[in-house]
């Protein structure tokens, strides 16, 4: 960051008082620029034995596997998150059960949330941001061309729950590969 988005005057990297991070601070407002993760928010839709994927019309990740999910938007909660993104990816209708993954991403400053959700009907299909969009069975699953680690991370916590009866919440800390 070079530029106050407040007045346009220059910015300086400096830890302001009473905090423990250095941060961009306007040198003529004094405005200071806090930098916090994304959050990505989404559902793993299931309908009997299938799950509903996504695949990517758009980078990153092009022609990619993926579980409808995007950035959540200033004024909403993360609920109304994963049902829009789901209805805007895969025109889909959900009835949402309960928060599933948390994966926090700090390489890319991002902390992931997928909830488990019912898939309503099958009156669904690709939105703008979809190539295609399908039902698969664990058996079908594109698992060497998911888009994101945190989905496939997802979906093996789901079937592994779904084989054991239960479901639980599931928390995880992404670190680089190298």
């Amino acid at each position: 960051m070079k530029f106050c988005s407040v007045c346009g005057a220059e910015v300086t990297l400096l830890i302001p008082e009473g905090d423990q991070r250095a941060r961009h601070v306007c040198t003529a407002c004094g405005c200071i620029h806090y930098q916090n993760p994304k959050l990505v928010v989404g559902s793993l839709p299931v309908y009997e034995d299938r799950v509903l994927l996504c695949r990517r019309a758009i980078e990153p990740r092009l022609g990619f596997w993926t579980l409808p999910s995007g950035f959540m938007e200033i004024g909403e909660s993360t609920l109304e998150a994963a049902i829009r993104e789901t209805l805007e990816e895969a025109c889909a209708r959900i009835e949402i059960e309960d928060l599933y993954t948390l994966m926090n991403v700090p390489q890319i400053s991002q902390v992931h949330l997928i909830y488990r959700a019912r898939l309503m009907d099958l009156d669904f299909a690709p939105g703008e941001e979809s190539l295609e969009t399908r039902l698969f069975t664990e058996a079908e699953i594109p698992w060497s061309d998911l888009a994101f680690r945190t989905n496939t991370l997802t979906l093996r916590h789901y079937f592994a729950d779904r084989q054991a009866g239960k479901f639980a919440y599931h928390e995880e800390t992404l670190h680089s590969q190298a």
